[in-house]
């Protein structure tokens, strides 16, 4: 498959573009700084800025995929910054024509208790507050979509580097946690999760979650 992969540097992008090119997929590789990423197989490298939604739209025609983990932790208005970049992500998915749209959610719009959300609990970590209510703007944007096949996975509470097991639980809009009470997923089973939902989509418009 083609697949577009945007933020493809970061975090949890690195870990997807990794899994997507084990698997045999052809990644374009879209970043603010291509020269960072070493040559491998399968694998492009295109400078890009996801404001510039034209621009973004023609770098995204003819691929069969769209995943964004596109994030604004760098910017001092991550959560305006993040709503504006996934607004133009989204726009030019649609104007290129690309006919899926995978998005790296997070975790504060998981519900931890009926009616609230972690994000919104009194011990939530004010660095990534912002960050988590962007990420709850642009769900509920993609909710409010009427035409382009979505997918929005959020991670468990804490992901980190750590093992691919292929052992973990998916889940729907509550947070997962283990019988001890924690909550927590390896950034490379997530990318595992994400990309096996690319080959093999079950959760077509909606919001899934994993967790150990």
């Amino acid at each position: 498959m083609h697949i577009a992969l945007i933020g493809a540097s970061g975090f949890i992008g690195s870990a997807l573009r990794n899994e997507a090119l084990s698997r045999g997929h052809r990644v374009t590789a879209l970043v603010g700084h291509p020269e960072k990423l070493s040559a491998q197989p399968g694998l492009s490298a295109v400078a890009t800025d996801v404001l510039d939604q034209d621009r973004l739209a023609q770098q995204l025609a003819g691929h069969e995929a769209v995943i964004s983990a596109f994030s604004g932790h760098a910017q001092d208005d991550v959560r305006g910054y993040f709503n504006r970049g996934s607004a133009a992500i989204v726009a030019a998915t649609k104007q290129a024509g690309v006919p899926r749209l995978l998005v790296v959610g997070g975790a504060g719009s998981l519900e931890v208790a009926p009616g609230v959300q972690l994000v919104d609990t009194p011990d939530f970590p004010a660095q990534w507050k912002g960050a988590a209510l962007g990420g709850r703007d642009v769900l509920e944007s993609l909710r409010a979509e009427p035409t382009l096949d979505w997918t929005f996975l959020s991670p468990a509470a804490l992901i980190s580097p750590g093992e691919r097991t292929g052992r973990f639980r998916l889940g729907g809009e509550q947070l997962l946690v283990d019988e001890a009470g924690n909550s927590a997923i390896s950034v490379e089973d997530y990318a595992l999760a994400l990309i096996d939902e690319l080959e093999q989509p079950a959760h077509s418009r909606r919001r899934f979650s994993i967790a150990y």
